[in-house]
């Protein structure tokens, strides 16, 4: 009997993980998909910046060597939890932003509880480590990458704590309220079916991150939100 309740958890897990993430096994999504992502990945993050007593510190925008979006996390559960989302990541050259590439975040928990909700995440790597885990095809944030919930507020008093340990600063909107959010435990991928996708050809994450790789016309403006974003910042320190 014991055998086959933990079977049974198991099946219900895997059926709501399938409803959850339709296409996760799947080829690539389409070009259309993936322009659709980055231009909500761009509105997100420019709503984001453009609420000054509820956002992104200054001074760790002016830190920061890398940002990543992923719009819309799907979070659900019944009986077990499950969260999943797909996103794209800019990090900081000697000659501006990079062209985006394109990631995947991937967690589950186990939790008696009904219902779900989708969240925006936003990811801030703060220094060279964190720059170096996103080139990784596949990280663990809180056990590969040092991670904590990113203070909020475009001068808060908090901002200076992170520089002790944090590689990267993780954050999250849900229903307006934009706040730092625990994200050890989940795992952040490549997601190089996408990239190659979007680029018509492949590409290594080291070369698009690291400025190699031209900005595609379409992605130009998730590029400008960020550039826009921390040269601002660098500007009013």
């Amino acid at each position: 009997m014991k055998t086959y309740g933990t079977r049974m958890v198991f099946a219900i897990f895997a059926l709501c993980v399938g409803l959850l993430i339709p296409g996760v096994a799947t080829a690539a999504s389409s070009r259309n998909v993936l322009q659709e992502r980055l231009d909500s990945a761009s509105t997100v993050l420019s709503e984001i910046l453009n609420t000054p007593d509820n956002t992104i510190p200054l001074n760790i925008l002016n830190q920061a060597t890398c940002v990543a979006v992923i719009p819309g996390l799907k979070k659900g559960a019944f009986l077990v939890g499950a969260e999943y989302g797909r996103g794209v990541v800019s990090c900081r050259t000697g000659h501006g932003w990079s062209a985006p590439a394109f990631i995947t975040i991937a967690g589950g928990s186990f939790g008696f509880q009904i219902g779900g909700q989708s969240t925006d995440l936003v990811l801030v790597a703060v220094n060279d480590h964190g720059f170096q885990d996103l080139l990784k095809s596949k990280f663990k944030i809180g056990g590969d990458a040092a991670a904590s919930a990113g203070p909020v507020g475009r001068n808060s008093q908090a901002a200076t704590d992170w520089k002790m340990s944090a590689e990267l600063l993780t954050y999250s909107r849900s229903k307006g309220l934009f706040a730092g959010i625990d994200l050890n435990g989940a795992a952040v991928s490549q997601s190089t079916d996408d990239t190659e996708a979007y680029y018509g050809q492949a590409h290594s994450f080291q070369s698009i991150l690291k400025g190699t790789v031209a900005v595609p016309e379409g992605a130009k403006a998730f590029v400008r939100t960020v550039a826009k974003a921390f040269v601002a910042a660098k500007a009013a320190q």
